[in-house]
Order: structure tokens, then C-alpha cells, then sequence
């Protein structure tokens, strides 16, 4: 009985631990969340209502000193989705296909996001692996989705011509100020968690032809070439509106 006591008293300690992340749920204007994508999702297959689910890449760290782990789950669902088809009337303009997303759960905590960058699986792939930059680049550089690079045992992670300090290797993950870069993507003040992705990243990153637009805290990609999609393991960077 002491046994089943004890591992009780840890299992509650282990949820009150967490809580306080879930509750300060708080989580301010600007906060970054970088997520990787758990399933796929197919504009061919996808219907209004469909569960999205997705898990944050990294810690991320909160102004109060709390923070989310990584692997927290992150939840929405597909607002509406639509397949391409082929029109084949002649100089026919071909319908879109879209698929439009909303992400507004994080744990078990209701929030408003919005996409800041987005890669497929294919460039999330190349920006986990170090990158042989030359002969006598034994342990390889990590370049970040947007551009900036590291040594895998260096603190500082750097971009530009000059090779400008834009980010730091914690440990934990990847940190910085976000800087400005294209349209919706605002500089912040505050440290952030971004993961693979360069503080300047902004749009798509992989998603050869496709379009990326917000309205109503969704996201929408859109295509007038094929069919929509998001593959597993395709990963974003969220901001908390």
C-alpha cells in the first residue's frame, strides 16, 4: 500500500509540475512555438471538424520562468479543405486546391496562433542533419530552415555576409530575438524558441508552388497545381496573436 502511495504522490507531483505550464497558459502576444506535424494531412482526404495534431520541437520558455517541454502536444482542426481538379476546358482557370488549418490548442490551453514559417519534411530533414560545408568540416554545420548555420558544439549561431550573432545554442534548443523578415513577420524584443528555424524565417520553406495566407487565426495553403497537403514531419513555426 505504501508502494502504490508512493508512486500515487509522484504521479500527482509529476501533473502539479506541469499545471502551472498549462495554466499560464498565459501565454503572451509573440511567444514562439515551433511544432513538428504527427500525421498528415491531405486536402484529397481532409473534411471541416478533422483533429490536426502536432508537438513542439524544442522547450519553450516563458517570461514567468515556467516553460512548455518539448514533445507538449499541440492541437487544432482542419477548417476546410479542398482537392484539385483538373479542368480541362480549353484556357480554363483552374480552380485551387486549398487547405486551411487552425492550431488553437497548446496542452490543454486555448490560444490564438499564427504561422509565422512553415518547411515541409524534406527541408525539416536537411536542417536536423549537419551539412558537410567542406573537407575540412569534420562534425558538419547545422543550417537552420532561413539560413543561419552553427557548429553542432558551438553556442552561437550565426547568418549574413558577416556572419552576425542572430541566435544562441542553449542546450535545450535553439533561442533568439525573431527578426523582421516578410510580410506578417515582425521582429520581437523578447528571446524565443525557434528550433530549426532561422530568427528571419518567414513563408515556406519546400512547398515548391504553394501559397501561405491567415484570416480568423487559420492558416491557408493553397496550390493550382496539385493537391494540398502536409506531411508528417513537416514542422512550423507558430506565434502566440
Amino acid at each position: 500500500m505504501t508502494n502504490i502511495r508512493s508512486a500515487l504522490s509522484l504521479a500527482l507531483l509529476g501533473c502539479a509540475a506541469f499545471a502551472p505550464a498549462g495554466r499560464a497558459t498565459t501565454l503572451p502576444a509573440e511567444t514562439a512555438i515551433p511544432v513538428m506535424f504527427t500525421h498528415t494531412i491531405d486536402a484529397k482526404k481532409a473534411k471541416a471538424g478533422d483533429v490536426v495534431t502536432a508537438k513542439t520541437m524544442q522547450v519553450v520558455l516563458l517570461p514567468n520562468g515556467e516553460q512548455l517541454p518539448k514533445g507538449t502536444r499541440v492541437t487544432g482542426h482542419v477548417v476546410e479543405a479542398r482537392p484539385f481538379k483538373f479542368d480541362e476546358t480549353p484556357y480554363a482557370v483552374q480552380q485551387p486546391s486549398y487547405l486551411s488549418v487552425q492550431l488553437d490548442h497548446v496542452a490543454d490551453t486555448s490560444v490564438t496562433t499564427s504561422v509565422r514559417a512553415m518547411a515541409t519534411y524534406l527541408a525539416v530533414q536537411q536542417a536536423l542533419m549537419p551539412q558537410g560545408i567542406d573537407e575540412s568540416d569534420s562534425l558538419g554545420t547545422m543550417v537552420l530552415i532561413g539560413g543561419a548555420h552553427y557548429s553542432p558544439i558551438a553556442k552561437r549561431v550565426t547568418d549574413g555576409p558577416d556572419d552576425d550573432t542572430v541566435a544562441y545554442n542553449k542546450g535545450q534548443g535553439i533561442f533568439a530575438h525573431l527578426l523582421a523578415g516578410g510580410v506578417g513577420c515582425d521582429g520581437t524584443q523578447t528571446e524565443q524558441s525557434v528550433a530549426i528555424f532561422s530568427p528571419d524565417a518567414c513563408g515556406l520553406y519546400g512547398f515548391v508552388g504553394d501559397h501561405l495566407t491567415a484570416r480568423d487565426g487559420a492558416f491557408r495553403l493553397e496550390s493550382a497545381h496539385r493537391t494540398v497537403s502536409i506531411h508528417a514531419g513537416s514542422a512550423a513555426l507558430l506565434q502566440v496573436k
